[in-house]
């Protein structure tokens, strides 16, 4: 295990932070530093055709050990953290043969990952496990993916008594903020289909996913001095709260689970003249999902028409966007590769986990571009803030699984 835990460490330690403002691709310059590490890597454990194009996406094959045909299977990862929180200077500390207490990931901040308030972390006791130190993120979402894929596939180079058809990786900028599969090239690739590891704890297996919206309404208003408001002022901003108290009010991403979508006012910034607000909209259900929107541009309209005659015209502008859409429906048609990876888990010993994603992936987008791609757990808790952790032993199954896939999609039949 020292050699996932030390090539685990070697990547996030490169800060590859994504930002949501920037046009580029990648959005930093700094998830270079890690790509261009990562195909030297990959050229080291003997991988063939590693290419890395203008947009840092990086490629690369295992060539095929049987003389059969065997269909080619793609296993996809993204090397950009999250920019809700740092992941600059990350020092993560190992826990070994875990306790059950309190981690103190930072004594002089009091900083604790304790298992009274994330219970996953009791399923875990006896292992050894990779905190943070309380003051950045870990980056296992999605590093942890990217350490089992180069470990997997050069276990299988190192084994080639191990039988596997063609096998392709796939390594991505900005799937954090949404853009880690716009300039794939699925053609490229060349995969009949693929997986992303990316999910969570031991066993998750997944192929539903939100259908995902954006919304960005703009509010005006008419500033008038205060002392001679009555009847003429009219405050964006207040009529931005009337907006959102109007929206179902139990149907937040704090108060719903599972297969239940909601409304997540996620900015709101403004003054007397211009409110904005944006939201995301997301429910598994397409036909709910489209009635979500229909709930926004009601309000909206409500809004517009009563305030119609003292503004003059509409108060209110209202754009949504769909971001991507649920892969369950490009996965079903093909629910024999999901099959095959539940087939694996349950051949190592692990309890596959199969619910539906309350978020996306880069495997949602690339099911619709023709690539269809489940995602199987990476090991990882606690994404996006200073409380992730990941389990060794997780990864180590990870890579287990991967291997697995590779010698069940190669079987003769």
């Amino acid at each position: 295990m020292q050699h996932i835990i030390d090539r685990f460490i070697s990547y996030v330690t490169v800060d590859t932070e994504s930002d949501p403002n920037s046009n580029t691709t990648p959005s930093t310059a700094k998830q270079w530093d890690l790509a261009n590490q990562l195909v030297e890597e990959l050229k080291a454990i003997g991988m063939e055709d590693v290419t890395i194009d203008d947009n840092a996406y990086i490629m690369a094959t295992l060539p095929s050990n049987v003389d059969h045909e065997v269909p080619t299977i793609g296993f996809i990862s993204h090397f950009d953290t999250t920019p809700d929180f740092t992941g600059a200077n990350v020092k993560p500390q190992i826990v070994e043969n875990y306790d059950g207490k309190d981690i103190v990931l930072n004594k002089e901040l009091d900083i604790v990952l304790s298992p009274s308030y994330f219970k996953d972390l009791l399923q875990y006791k006896g292992q050894t496990i990779i905190t943070t130190d309380g003051t950045t993120l870990l980056g296992a979402d999605d590093k942890a993916g990217i350490t089992e894929i180069v470990t997997a596939m050069e276990y299988l180079i190192n084994n080639p008594e191990i039988k596997h058809g063609k096998i392709r990786v796939g390594f991505t900028p900005d799937e954090e903020i949404g853009r880690g599969a716009h300039k794939f090239d699925v053609e490229k690739f060349g995969a009949d289909w693929a997986y992303t590891m990316d999910g969570s704890q031991i066993g998750e297996l997944e192929y539903e996913n939100f259908n995902a919206a954006g919304a960005k309404l703009v509010f005006s208003g008419k500033s008038v001095h205060p002392g001679y408001a009555k009847g003429k002022m009219i405050n964006s901003m207040l009529l931005a709260n009337k907006f959102i108290s109007k929206l179902p009010k139990h149907e937040t991403p704090q108060e719903t689970k599972g297969y239940e979508g909601f409304f997540h006012v996620t900015g709101i910034s403004g003054s007397i003249e211009e409110t904005k607000v944006e939201l995301i909209i997301r429910d598994h259900d397409r036909k709910k999902f489209e009635k979500r929107k229909k709930v926004v541009e009601k309000i909206a309209a409500k809004i517009n028409k009563k305030f119609a005659k003292q503004f003059g015209g509409p108060i209110v502008s209202c754009e949504i966007k769909d971001s991507y859409y649920n892969m369950r429906e490009k996965v079903e048609p093909v629910i024999h590769i999901v099959q095959v990876a539940e087939k694996a888990m349950k051949e190592l010993g692990i309890k596959p986990l199969i619910k539906p994603i309350r978020g996306g992936t880069d495997g949602c987008q690339l099911s619709y571009m023709g690539l269809p791609c489940p995602n199987i757990f990476a090991g990882g808790h606690n994404f996006h803030g200073k409380y992730e952790y990941v389990p060794v032993e997780s990864m180590q199954k990870a890579v287990d699984v991967i291997v697995k896939i590779a010698e069940l999609t190669a079987a003769k039949k």
